[in-house]
């Protein structure tokens, strides 16, 4: 018998390494046992990005309108040692914002507002200037001009800002940064007001609003706005990583004023609810909604003409001539995270991670090249301005006060330029 478990013992390895040989020089062909090769390609680059004993991050990717790979990695948590899973709930940061959108436009098509609505519609206490002239539609594309809110806040009197702080924040500014609808800014202040559009048309909080409208209708059963009193089971924790101390250090809603607006960037799911959201989106036989889908995920306001890159309605949307690729980013605290789709071929890739340091555009590309996407069609906005205010892994910073004089400056110029 022993000399028999030794026999099996050597020939599982002599199996295991045979196996390995076959995927590194056939990477492209099936595996004789069925599994995709990718499949474990993948797997090795993540593990050289994500490892046991440090915030992970969790990585869907479908294709052919079936799941092709779901797994995660590191920790949920440091001090509890919790692995992330994929029913791990990660903030998304401004992803959130598809979300915000998509309730917008359904509410259109139900007929309860007007994307050509003025703000001074929903909240008459806005300044006329302003409020007369900026309508929902700049707001969904930033092309609003509105203030941003992080350096109007009464930050003195605010533990954890919400949509109602960022109103009170900017509603008696009479200027925007250019005339509305004749640039692209990013704006989180913008979505901000949406949200608090949608609980004035619908009566509703905006939270309950996406829990019985979306998540709930869709099976998205972890899924969550934060909220107070509102629990996010299963929860990971946010880290910043410091590069010189190669040490991670908590950035999570305690650590940050402007964590816990909604609209914004409120979200937490995990990859497995997410799956449920993206599986209909893509669900032609979706008829009631399928205007509404294809709105959001159209090119509404150019960003970088020359590349094709526009702004769609909570969607980034590169307009090439191949394929259609509409993707966004989140950043919020010690979150990132990153979608990347083309709906044309049920192609998408989505990486919730609760640390920073890892540049997750590069990650995606890597993914789509083992998957034989050559599409990568990430561009970032040139100039260093344009740049802070078009992403948003830089709103962290302009709770700085070197950032808050540059933003006052900027905004009281009293003049629409």
């Amino acid at each position: 018998m022993v000399v028999y478990q030794h026999a099996a013992k050597m020939m599982e390895r002599s199996t295991t390494k045979w196996i390995f040989y076959f995927v590194m020089f056939l990477p492209a062909a099936p595996s004789v046992f069925g599994q995709d090769p990718r499949i474990e390609t993948i797997d090795s680059l993540l593990r050289t990005y994500y490892n046991d004993s440090t915030p992970g991050a969790a990585v869907y990717i479908s294709t052919g309108k079936k799941t092709f790979f779901d797994k995660a990695y590191g920790l949920a948590d440091i001090q509890t040692k919790e692995p992330a899973g994929i029913h791990t709930n990660f903030n998304i940061g401004s992803l959130t914002k598809q979300f915000t959108a998509f309730c917008i436009l359904d509410l259109e098509e139900k007929k309860q507002l007007s994307l050509d609505d003025k703000l001074i519609k929903y909240f008459p206490g806005f300044n006329k200037k302003v409020g007369e002239l900026v309508s929902i539609r700049q707001l969904l594309s930033h092309s609003s001009g509105i203030a941003d809110h992080y350096a109007f806040t009464d930050t003195a009197h605010t533990r954890h800002a919400t949509d109602k702080d960022v109103l009170y924040a900017v509603q008696h500014i009479d200027s925007t940064y250019f005339i509305p609808g004749t640039r692209y800014r990013y704006s989180n202040t913008a979505y901000c007001l949406l949200a608090l559009i949608i609980e004035k048309v619908s009566g509703r909080s905006y939270p309950d609003y996406l829990q019985h409208e979306i998540f709930n209708r869709l099976g998205m059963h972890r899924t969550t706005v934060i909220h107070d009193g509102a629990p996010i089971i299963e929860r990971a924790i946010g880290y910043e990583y410091d590069s010189s101390k190669q040490t991670f250090r908590k950035q999570d809603a305690d650590e940050g004023i402007f964590f816990t607006t909604e609209g914004d960037g409120g979200i937490y799911t995990s990859i497995s609810d997410y799956a449920l959201w993206w599986q209909f989106l893509q669900d032609t036989t979706k008829k009631r909604y399928k205007n509404v889908i294809e709105a959001v995920r159209s090119p509404h306001l150019a960003v970088q003409p020359e590349t094709k890159l526009f702004y769609g309605y909570g969607w980034f949307v590169s307009n090439q001539d191949t394929a259609r690729v509409v993707y966004h980013t989140g950043s919020n605290g010690g979150f990132r995270a990153i979608v990347f789709s083309i709906p044309s071929q049920n192609y998408v890739v989505a990486i919730f991670s609760n640390r920073t340091g890892i540049d997750l555009e590069k990650l995606v590309q890597q993914i789509n090249d083992i998957m034989g996407v050559t599409n990568n069609s990430f561009t970032k906005i040139d100039g260093l301005v344009s740049f802070i205010n078009s992403w948003p892994i830089f709103a962290p910073c302009k709770e700085i006060p070197w950032f808050l004089i540059l933003y006052k400056r900027n905004c009281n110029a009293n003049v629409m330029a």
